[in-house]
């Protein structure tokens, strides 16, 4: 199992993330995570897909839409860390892409279906990491930033979001 990363292997900002997992493998966390993002997704109404819980806020299919981006946008970082690449990896503004997102139009089940892609893709990766290519650090959003500590951010990020749908999406 690799360890959990220490803060020096992330930027400030990704610490909130990061202390949400637990001490496990976090690879076995992400494949248990996308079961249970898959059952949280299949008991929705297309009428809770589009719930704002305030006006301006995102809706709960828009919240999957972000995690499906953010997922993608991170493990690319991961794989070229984990790979030696040590050009800086650029940061990204979450605002500007959910400005042109097309997820209202998506039905949940198309939903679903994206995150389950895209975190089998996750997985695949993963799995095959060395123990070296974890360790593996690069800078990213101008921050050292270590393969292993990507996956926890990714996994926490995850989870920070499906607690605020738990919390204000579906506490009615």
């Amino acid at each position: 199992m690799i360890g959990a990363p220490s803060s020096e292997e992330y930027g400030a900002f990704y610490e909130k993330y990061v202390r949400l997992i637990p001490e496990v493998s976090i690879v076995e966390l992400l494949e248990q995570q996308g079961k249970d993002v898959q059952a949280l997704l299949a008991g929705l109404t297309e009428e809770q897909g589009n719930f704002r819980y305030e006006p301006g806020k995102w809706s709960l299919k828009e919240v999957m839409g972000h995690l499906n981006d953010n997922e993608r946008i991170m493990i690319n970082r991961l794989l070229r860390i984990a790979r030696g690449d040590k050009l800086p990896q650029p940061g990204y503004d979450q605002d500007v892409l959910m400005q042109n997102n097309p997820f209202d139009s998506y039905t949940v089940a198309e939903i679903a279906e994206e995150h389950a892609a895209i975190r089998h893709s996750s997985l695949l990766l993963l799995k095959k990491l060395s123990p070296d290519a974890w360790l593996q650090t690069g800078v990213m959003s101008d921050y050292p930033a270590s393969a292993r500590a990507i996956a926890y951010i990714v996994a926490g990020h995850e989870l920070h979001h499906l607690n605020i749908i738990k919390e204000r999406y579906l506490a009615k």
